[in-house]
């Protein structure tokens, strides 16, 4: 998702999450390999969430998706709504395991409301969807103070933060990146979730940056992109080298789970048959 540069944060849209049920089989460190689930980011079905929630929810889970991030701003949702979602999703064979957040969430109150509604949907992590605006590197250590401040205040509740990186934090300031500043500066339950597109966008490897962080790449957010078509490229079609980030995140990263997005919208033919068709792909690239 683009962050500061091409911001959609504040793109008011139906938001929700969804039940993250452990079984036996992922207690203790998920499944590697191709057993690892696919899911998809529901920002890449926005226009048909807003129109019909519950059915296109269905539609993601007949698809075949077995996980879904819901993006902000969630918190307009109400108890009640958030328990009928669950059921929505329970009923479509489908789990939520992270929600993006926006600033709100991670202010005293919204923070409140935000473990309330995420305890309700069975989220465990409450991923920072963008940061603030800040141009310093002490501006970026602050917003890795505030990442460790919100993870302490989730850890005895069973859950965690994570944030999510998008183009400018791989631009460097004084020489230093800063993706690297939030790494080094937040304690290793944090979550790193990975945004392929954004750093192939600045040019920035990303097998260096998983292998550079063990165990901390929780989640990818696998979003294509291509010199030629920019994010217009399905998952699968641009230029991103997937089998050897499978293979990084997977032996090295500690990947629980893979969420295809894909920013175009109804733009490339419509959101369902785009998502489709990225499952269709992803399922050739793991074949």
């Amino acid at each position: 998702m683009h962050s500061q540069r091409i911001s959609r944060r504040s793109f008011l849209g139906v938001t929700a999450a969804a039940p993250f049920a452990f079984s036996a089989a992922f207690r203790g460190g998920f499944r590697t390999g191709s057993a690892v689930p696919v899911g998809l980011e529901l920002y890449s079905v926005r226009t048909e969430l807003a129109k019909d929630l519950p059915g296109t929810v269905a539609a993601v889970g007949r698809m075949g998706y077995k996980v879904v991030e819901f993006y902000a701003p969630y918190l307009d949702w109400t108890v009640a709504t958030a328990e009928n979602v669950r059921k929505v999703l329970d009923d479509s064979g489908l789990v939520c395991h992270s929600t993006h957040n926006s600033g709100p969430s991670f202010t005293p109150e919204g923070l409140k409301k935000a473990i309330e509604l995420n305890q309700i949907i069975g989220s465990t992590t409450l991923v920072m969807a963008s940061a603030p605006r800040t141009t310093t590197i002490d501006g970026w250590k602050g917003v890795a103070d505030q990442l460790s401040a919100v993870s302490q205040q989730l850890k005895p509740l069973g859950m965690t933060a994570g944030y999510h990186n998008h183009q400018v934090e791989w631009l460097r300031i004084d020489g230093t990146r800063p993706m690297d500043v939030l790494a080094a500066n937040t304690p290793k339950d944090v979550v790193l979730q990975f945004d392929v597109g954004t750093c192939l966008e600045e040019g920035a490897d990303p097998i260096a940056w998983i292998n550079a962080n063990p165990g901390r790449i929780k989640s990818v957010h696998c979003k294509d992109w291509s010199a030629a078509r920019g994010y217009h490229a399905a998952f699968g079609e641009g230029d991103a080298p997937w089998k050897a980030i499978f293979e990084a995140v997977e032996k090295t990263g500690g990947v629980e789970y893979y969420l295809i997005e894909q920013e175009t919208g109804n733009e490339d033919g419509g959101e369902l048959p785009m998502v489709k068709r990225c499952l269709d792909n992803w399922k050739k690239l793991r074949a």
